[in-house]
């Protein structure tokens, strides 16, 4: 699977001790941060990637089951114009703004005939898998000033070493610090 033209790239959110949802798949910690603690911003001298610098170059998206239901709960389709692909063995989408892929190989094979270039891994699971199986080249992590105990892993388990570069870190006003890494791939 790591032959291909397009660039896997991650761009979550996470809580400190590494969650990017409750076990509830809520995520009240990270839209509604509390703002009654002061934080320095701090910045260096390569800024991480932000959303408004990461979405425009996006082309397609990969996501789970759980994050497209999770998305549905927020009022408005936010990917308007992208090809979105949703990973599930089990969905039955009558939904015109997705395609359900049934495996990660079927979605490799769909984002090759689409002409990817820029697809955006999310999901907790969709993106485990990915780097289980070679296909991210880029992750941003905003790690929040928080710590949740417990949720849902934005990593679990991996059967091998995943090197990563350092691109960027800057620290925003509300004390969430933004890291972008390339990550080495194995071929």
């Amino acid at each position: 699977m790591t032959n291909r033209s397009w660039r896997g790239r991650v761009f979550v959110g996470a809580s400190l001790d590494g969650y990017i949802a409750r076990s509830g798949s809520e995520l009240d910690w990270l839209t509604e941060p509390r703002s009654d603690v002061p934080h320095r911003q701090v910045t260096s001298s390569l800024h991480a990637l932000e959303w408004d610098t990461f979405y425009p170059d996006i082309d397609h998206l990969l996501m789970g089951r759980g994050t497209y239901e999770k998305v549905l709960t927020f009022g408005g389709w936010p990917y308007a114009g992208k090809q979105v692909l949703v990973l599930s063995s089990t969905l039955a989408s009558a939904d015109p703004r997705v395609t359900v892929v049934r495996t990660l190989d079927d979605a490799v094979r769909r984002l090759a005939g689409q002409q990817a270039v820029n697809v955006y891994i999310d999901g907790g699971q969709v993106v485990q898998s990915c780097l289980a199986a070679d296909l991210v080249d880029e992750i941003t992590v905003g790690i929040a000033p928080v710590l949740i105990g417990s949720g849902i892993p934005l990593f679990g388990f991996l059967d091998r070493d995943v090197r990563l570069e350092l691109r960027g870190t800057h620290a925003t006003g509300g004390g969430m610090v933004h890291i972008t890494y390339a990550v080495h791939r194995r071929t």
